[in-house]
């Protein structure tokens, strides 16, 4: 603890007393997630075989196909696709919206303006070759209140060509509070009761195991995310998945293929056991994440900052926002945590453009897997009010290390 200042330490010691009572209901969650995991892992007879790669056209995969089983039983779900072949949460989000969605249909967004990247995919803000704008698919977006989603106004929003409703999950790049299964349940809910054949469709990105059950158990009809967030447990060393009802789940596969070939195709080039532990280790290092975040939150607002949601708040996804105030502090809190960092600690990020995003972005993630947001990294866009989003965490240590080296480089400013 030499690298860490005095105060630093005293704030550490404050936060860590403040934080023990809340940790005991992330204990919970991840043992009943756990027991879920090896519940399914035994239905679904998870052998070693199962594990073996396979090249060219891969017919009758029998692990690719037993994981796919495995992960629609997680969830509770008819069908899944899990590939590596997905390139990123991004890519799975937008086979789904492809792969349904046709010329004339209409996507409505209930969680206001999604993630930067989607919006390129929809591409109604900006100019993006090959967006759904280009293939007139109409968009538009129901803004958020105060108390989230504006329920009462869904049904006003709803048009005849509405034809899937986008609900975002987790924060993105806000400071509002990411959706509890509860809401997303509510909200599939009031929307079938309204229009029975629209699609609700979840991004599901930085929710999964933080809560017991998953929105395709309560209502939404299809949902994705990545494999290096939560469910790949920090193993898995890329993919998506898309999970939910079978005749959508198998529309997105033509897209993902080509049509009258979709799920049947797809060769395991790594070793499957890499994605089956990644699902084995996901609620426990899913945990690690939001005690971290928890952690975050409790010592940048002994810092005086705006940190949200707050220590007691609920937890839906791994994020932790904080509100610093300034660019300069920004970039040090991403500096101090890559010197903290297991893999190019040595480096100091810098802010800059990114593809999908309209914002320079700062990024820090001295990562074992590029890009893994499952590990401890942080990022955010450099606008005002200058908010960086801190997330991941393999080991709860290596978190709280991790926070004390950002605010020890904004100490230093």
């Amino acid at each position: 603890m030499n690298s860490f200042p005095p105060e630093i330490l005293a704030i550490r010691k404050q936060a860590l007393a403040q934080v023990q009572p809340y940790f005991t209901i992330v204990d919970e969650i991840s043992e009943k997630n756990t027991i879920k995991v090896l519940d399914t892992f035994r239905k679904h007879k998870v052998a070693d075989y199962h594990f073996r790669t396979t090249s060219g056209y891969a017919y009758n995969d029998a692990g690719r196909e037993k994981l796919e089983a495995v992960w629609a039983d997680i969830c509770g779900a008819e069908k899944a696709l899990v590939r590596t072949q997905f390139v990123s949460g991004t890519h799975a989000l937008a086979t789904v919206l492809f792969g349904i969605l046709r010329p004339g249909d209409e996507l409505l967004s209930l969680t206001g303006a999604p993630y930067d990247t989607m919006q390129t995919v929809i591409g109604h803000t900006c100019s993006s070759p090959g967006s759904l704008k280009e293939f007139n698919i109409d968009y538009s977006e129901l803004p958020l209140i105060n108390t989230g989603v504006d329920i009462e106004n869904i049904a006003t929003a709803l048009k005849p060509n509405t034809k899937m409703v986008l609900i975002q999950r987790s924060r993105g790049y806000s400071m509002r509070a990411p959706l509890t299964i509860e809401e997303i349940a509510q909200i599939c809910n009031h929307v079938k009761s309204l229009k029975p054949d629209c699609v609700c469709f979840v991004d599901n990105c930085y929710g999964e195991f933080v809560e017991t059950i998953e929105p395709t158990a309560v209502g939404a009809d299809i949902m994705a995310g990545s494999l290096i967030k939560n469910p790949g447990g920090g193993i898995a060393p890329t993919g998506g998945y898309i999970v939910g009802k079978k005749h959508l789940v198998e529309q997105a596969a033509y897209r993902m293929t080509a049509p009258g070939i979709g799920d049947e195709v797809g060769a395991s080039l790594i070793d499957n056991r890499l994605l089956f532990q990644g699902f084995f280790m996901a609620p426990h290092t899913t945990a690690q994440a939001v005690k971290g975040a928890i952690f975050a939150s409790a010592f940048f607002s002994l810092l005086g900052y705006n940190a949200l949601p707050q220590p007691k708040a609920r937890r839906s996804d791994i994020i932790q926002a904080i509100e610093l105030g300034s660019p300069e502090k920004m970039i040090a809190f991403c500096q101090g945590l890559q010197k903290f960092s297991p893999i190019d600690a040595h480096v100091r990020p810098e802010p800059s453009g990114m593809p999908g995003y309209s914002d320079a972005v700062i990024m820090a993630a001295g990562t074992f897997i590029q890009g893994a947001s499952i590990e401890l990294s942080a990022d955010g866009p450099m606008r005002p009010p200058y908010i960086v989003y801190l997330q991941g965490g393999l080991t709860f240590e290596h978190a709280v290390i991790g926070i004390m080296g950002a605010a020890t480089e904004i100490l230093h400013l």
